[in-house]
């Protein structure tokens, strides 16, 4: 087990978190959960012991290995893809690069002899003979195919190289896993594997990620950094937020006895205890929770945007027309005769494995690019408000924030821009910050601010849950399920389509995959989809 004992850290002044004590166990995953700045992945670097805190210390037995995924995607440009993912095991790479260096010597002595056979020993004492299989396995689960096995790591694309650094760190079973944003830039197909892989891991994960939906598959148990403290809960992501929810309004509600307060907590616990002695990776959760005590649960200081469209008009129920819309770029097709019809309340998620597929459908029926062939048509009760993935052009400019927003308003007035401001965060002094310095969260929530304004009765977002935190995309999400509008979206948040869309469109280069009136996980579940999915996506032409 690793154990964290006193552990602070601070900058200046300021303090991330002070006089940590956990025990990460085997067997169970951790998700560590904190506001954007709290420190999650500073502390994932302290368990790695990449950067030491300012008092504490972390242990783990003696020889226990720990990996945790790499972050810069050009420090393995030199080597080959393979080599990358077996650099995971450091030792078992010197031993690998020293054997290879002794028999190679034109001079081979007794000495060498000696060494070398005590390398082999140590070699397949690590599982050293499997070692390239076992590379190559994981380098294809994560969609690396074998072609690109032996190609130096320069020559692949960025979305290549995220799923290298993963299999490294996967790599030789390590006896701590610390994984940051794992997620990031992988596809449907790979995020499942990583979940089944996770659920599969028999030492200690801790993983700091946005999904919620893949924290709640992996977790047993989730670490909070809330009030410069960590505070390790049992259960998923979801089971946290709703007990920190609950403790939020109990503590809220100072009428209520303490003897009500403590049947409500009973009540809340075995729902989810049910649940969780069904989770295939948590049998003793169900126990867990059980003990937990109405002192055990704190309100989170987390403070959640206020995310609500409002249509100006109704809609009328003919919303939008695409007949035989086609695109290529560069001689590459994105997709080809598409044909769809949307309805008024029409929620659609556009999903597939290529975003800029989806961006390109957006941008088209936005008016912003041309097509190649075919044609659409808006309905005259269509009010469109757009979210673009890359929102660039909107902040090159000197404006304070209330003056950026007050361009997008009817309501000039200088109280309802601050008011509105205030509501998705920007209180005080920081709604007279620059838009040009924004971060890339702080950038989206005034993109959402913009939509908002707009007003709009048809909305259309391209991945919008992208550099916002667990608590803007909650909110979002809940702002969007409320909407009796029309919603156009893509998104890899898993959850956040799963709880939004009623329809599920698929493109892909070779034909489209519509279903209406159905869930993510239904859709992802249909025997017939599941098959053209794995033609599609094969390369074999079918029809659609």
């Amino acid at each position: 087990m690793m154990t964290v004992s006193g552990v602070t850290l601070q900058f200046g002044k300021r303090v991330l978190f002070e006089n940590v004590n956990l025990v990460f166990s085997p067997g169970n995953c951790y998700g560590i959960v904190g506001a954007n700045g709290s420190g999650k992945s500073t502390f994932l670097k302290i368990l790695s012991g990449e950067i030491e805190s300012n008092a504490g210390t972390v242990s783990v037995p003696a020889g226990s290995r720990i990996s945790m995924l790499k972050q810069d995607q050009f420090a393995y440009d030199e080597y080959t893809v393979l080599a990358t993912v077996i650099m995971g095991h450091k030792r078992l790479y010197e031993v690998m690069k020293e054997k290879d260096a002794i028999y190679a010597k034109p001079d081979f002595s007794e000495a060498d002899g000696i060494h070398a056979s005590e390398l082999e020993a140590e070699f397949t004492e690590m599982g050293g003979w499997e070692t390239e299989s076992e590379a190559a396995k994981l380098l294809s689960d994560l969609g690396v195919k074998e072609p690109f096995h032996a190609l130096p790591m320069k020559q692949l694309k960025a979305n290549q190289k995220v799923r290298v650094l993963l299999a490294q760190a996967l790599f030789g079973n390590p006896d701590f896993l610390l994984l940051d944003e794992p997620t990031n830039q992988l596809d449907l197909d790979a995020c499942q594997w990583l979940e089944e892989f996770l659920y599969e891991f028999k030492n200690t994960a801790i993983v700091v990620s946005h999904d919620r939906h893949f924290l709640d598959k992996i977790c047993t148990h989730v670490a909070d950094i809330d009030y410069n403290k960590i505070q390790l809960y049992p259960g998923n992501y979801t089971f946290w937020y709703e007990s920190s929810q609950l403790a939020l309004r109990q503590k809220s509600d100072s009428n209520k006895k303490i003897e009500e307060k403590r049947k409500e907590l009973q009540t809340f616990i075995a729902r989810f205890s049910a649940n969780a002695s069904k989770a295939r990776q948590a049998t003793s959760r169900k126990k867990l929770l059980e003990k937990l005590t109405i002192e055990d649960i704190k309100p989170s200081s987390r403070r959640y945007p206020s995310v609500m469209f409002k249509p100006l008009r109704e809609a009328g129920n003919d919303l939008l027309e695409i007949e035989h819309l086609s695109k290529s770029v560069d001689g590459k097709r994105l997709f080809h005769n598409l044909n769809m019809r949307v309805e008024k309340g029409d929620k659609i998620a556009f999903v597939g494995p290529l975003d800029h597929v989806k961006t390109a459908l957006f941008q088209i029926l936005m008016g912003e690019q041309p097509a190649d062939a075919g044609t659409f048509k808006w309905g005259a009760s269509a009010l469109r408000a757009y979210f673009p993935k890359d929102n660039k052009k909107f902040f090159d400019c000197d404006l304070s924030l209330i003056d950026w927003l007050r361009q997008f308003s009817k309501e000039t007035d200088e109280g309802f821009i601050r008011g509105f401001l205030g509501r998705m965060l920007f209180s005080g002094e920081e709604s007279l910050k620059k838009a040009s310095v924004l971060s890339g969260g702080e950038k989206v929530r005034c993109m959402l601010s913009r939509m908002m304004l707009t007003a709009g009765n048809v909305l259309i977002l391209d991945e919008p849950t992208n550099h916002l935190d667990l608590e803007s995309i909650t909110a979002l999400n809940t702002g969007l399920t409320n909407f009796d509008g029309t919603i156009l979206f893509s998104s890899h948040d898993r959850q956040f389509v799963q709880t939004t869309a009623n329809r599920i469109v698929e493109i892909t280069p070779h034909g489209a995959m519509d279903r209406q009136h159905t869930t993510f996980d239904d859709y992802l579940a249909d025997p017939e989809i599941r098959t053209r999915r794995e033609a599609l996506y094969r390369d074999i032409p079918v029809e659609v």
